[in-house]
C-alpha cells in the first residue's frame, strides 16, 4: 500500500488506536515520523516509545509507541491531532506568525530548516516552516 500523507496516515494511526483504546500502535517508521514521536514523548503527550531499524526482508522500520491515558477518567491524553499542512495545500509560516494552538496549550509542530521542532523552539531560534500539525 503507498500511502501519498504519511503525516496523515502516522496521526490518524494514533487517532485510531486511542479511540479503540489500545496501549501500543505501530506505525512505519521515517525520519520526519520519528521526529515528531520526539517532540509527543518530550511534550507528555505519550508515555514512551521504541524505534525498530530494518528487519531481515529489509522492510521499512517501525515505531511502537505507549500511548497515554489519564489514570482517574481513563481518557487519552491527546485530545485533538490535526493536519495542518497537506500535500494539496502546504501552510507555511514565519517564525512571527506560527498560530498559538489554545492560547499555548496545545502545541504545533513545524518543520524547519533547522530541523523539526516546536512552535514554541521555533519562536525562540526565529525560524520559520512549514506547519505540519499540532496537539493538543
Amino acid at each position: 500500500m503507498h500511502v501519498t500523507d504519511p503525516i496523515a496516515d502516522y496521526l490518524t494511526r494514533i487517532r485510531n488506536a486511542q479511540m479503540a483504546g489500545h496501549r501500543i500502535v505501530e506505525i512505519p517508521s521515517s525520519k520526519l515520523k520519528k521526529a515528531i514521536t520526539e517532540i509527543l514523548y518530550d511534550q507528555g503527550y505519550i508515555l514512551k516509545y521504541a524505534f525498530e531499524d530494518k528487519n531481515a526482508d529489509n522492510k521499512q522500520g517501525l515505531i511502537k509507541i505507549a500511548l497515554k491515558y489519564d489514570p482517574a477518567t481513563k481518557q487519552p491524553v491527546i485530545r485533538e491531532l490535526v493536519r495542518v499542512s497537506r500535500p494539496g495545500l502546504r501552510r507555511f509560516s514565519g517564525s512571527t506568525s506560527i498560530p498559538r494552538i489554545f492560547n499555548g496549550l496545545g502545541t504545533m509542530i513545524v518543520s524547519t530548516s533547522r530541523g523539526v521542532m516546536t512552535d514554541k523552539k521555533a519562536r525562540e531560534m526565529n525560524v520559520g516552516g512549514e506547519l505540519l500539525c499540532y496537539i493538543s
